[in-house]
């Protein structure tokens, strides 16, 4: 029981405020020095700890990742992406919320990086929805949900971190979130031209003078889709691991920039400085996880909670349904990196005592992490979209429009739990 309380403790501490990294860490700390059968000696083993994820080269692809994301922001590409798209939906009542829906996907296959994209379509796209009459809680929601799909559509981050965790393939992985990832935005797109049917002055058709060719929007989406092409194709085609696909996107980032003449000295420094500090951030959470981690299992946590759901409960089903609700109940105050560091590793030795397929868990994993980018008090979509936005739409508009489309996220989770098919489809 010790174990359990040492867990709430931590999580009392990042609700008040406490950095993740030193909440976890300094909780392992301060028990293991009260404990008079522990001491410090539990952290011996740390350093090798430490070293093994410094010499783990899945996770090398994230800081990869993170800086082909944060190249393609600078790059342009997400301005003529949407502009293009808009002017092809012009007359089509919902038309430009389906727009902002497809070119989230692409910048998800692109980049991964969901800050990135929230701010940039908040940026582009929400005072254009504004100028063409939309419903401001719709308009905020499509964009705060079009803007996260970067945490289930491949390259995600969640997925190469719960690769490592759950000792799985990224690859396989990759493959098997593309259609939950395709089915969810199916899902929204349904959501905006159902509503802009029933309700045409929530969003109306845009009415644009601007006339866009197929050469002009050919030209602003094949750049970016022969990068996701590239990238992914690799890894699904097997010719590249995640790491080195990670890394040919980077060159592909950069040829991009240099096609639409935006690359320069100020541009490379943003990716670098923001690549270093994401990657600093997300190692600094796994070392302070990993310290939590060797004090928890000491205590018998691990073994408490495997114990509870393997012989206490003893049903799969009931399982599966108090880790996604457990899941979903602490994305409202913690980030997906915590949970994914913390909560997951508690559950992955129930999850092998049921024989449950470890890719199929991780993407329902991935596909519930995903509704804490938009969950309030603290989803992060909501704060990224509302600093873009400033005064132009209220924190309650805010609110209000991501209500429908976090209930379809878990309708999407159901359909994934119900037919696992859609997840072993290209396996």
């Amino acid at each position: 029981m010790i174990a359990l309380v040492m867990f709430v403790v931590a999580l009392l501490l990042l609700l008040v405020g406490i950095p993740v990294a030193f909440a976890f860490g300094g909780v392992a700390m301060i028990f293991a020095f009260i404990i008079p059968d522990l001491g410090f000696e539990v952290f011996n083993i740390l350093p090798f700890r430490i070293y093994g994820i410094m010499n783990n080269t899945t996770l090398m692809a994230v800081p990869l990742f993170i800086m082909m994301g944060l190249i393609l922001e600078k790059s342009g590409m997400a301005e003529k992406l949407l502009i293009s798209m808009a002017a092809m939906f012009k007359g089509v009542r919902g038309g430009l919320g389906v727009s902002v829906v497809l070119v989230g996907a692409i910048l998800a296959a692109s980049t991964g990086i969901v800050s990135a994209s929230v701010v940039m379509m908040s940026v582009i796209a929400l005072p254009l929805m504004i100028k063409a009459g939309y419903d401001k809680s719709l308009a905020s929601g499509t964009i705060a949900a079009s803007g996260t799909l970067g945490q289930i559509i491949p390259p995600s981050i969640i997925l190469i971190v719960l690769g490592d965790v759950m000792s799985v393939s990224v690859g396989d992985l990759f493959v098997g979130a593309v259609l939950p990832g395709l089915t969810l935005v199916s899902l929204y797109i349904t959501y905006i031209l159902i509503r802009a049917y029933f309700r045409p002055n929530d969003a109306p058709a845009l009415v644009s003078e601007e006339e866009v060719t197929i050469f002009d929007l050919f030209k602003a989406i094949v750049p970016p889709l022969l990068l996701m092409v590239s990238v992914l194709g690799s890894i699904f085609a097997g010719i590249a691991s995640p790491t080195e696909s990670a890394a040919f996107g980077v060159v592909g980032g950069l040829l991009l920039s240099s096609l639409n003449k935006t690359i320069n000295t100020e541009m490379i420094q943003y990716a670098l400085f923001g690549t270093m500090k994401l990657t600093g951030m997300i190692f600094m959470i796994l070392i302070g996880a990993t310290a939590f981690s060797l004090v928890f299992n000491e205590l018998g946590g691990s073994d408490l909670i495997l114990e509870f759901f393997s012989e206490d409960i003893g049903d799969v089903w009931v399982f599966i349904a108090v880790a996604m609700l457990s899941i979903f109940i602490l994305g409202f105050f913690i980030d997906f990196i915590e949970i994914s560091f913390i909560i997951v590793p508690i559950l992955v030795p129930v999850m092998s005592a049921f024989g449950i397929d470890p890719i199929w868990f991780a993407v329902l994993i991935a596909m519930n992490l995903q509704a804490s980018f938009l969950t309030p008090p603290f989803g992060l979509s909501l704060f990224f979209l509302k600093g873009a936005a400033g005064n132009s739409v209220s924190t309650m508009e805010i609110y209000k429009g991501i209500i429908p489309f976090i209930v379809l996220q878990l309708l999407a989770l159901g359909l994934v739990i119900i037919f696992p098919d859609l997840v072993f489809a290209f396996l």
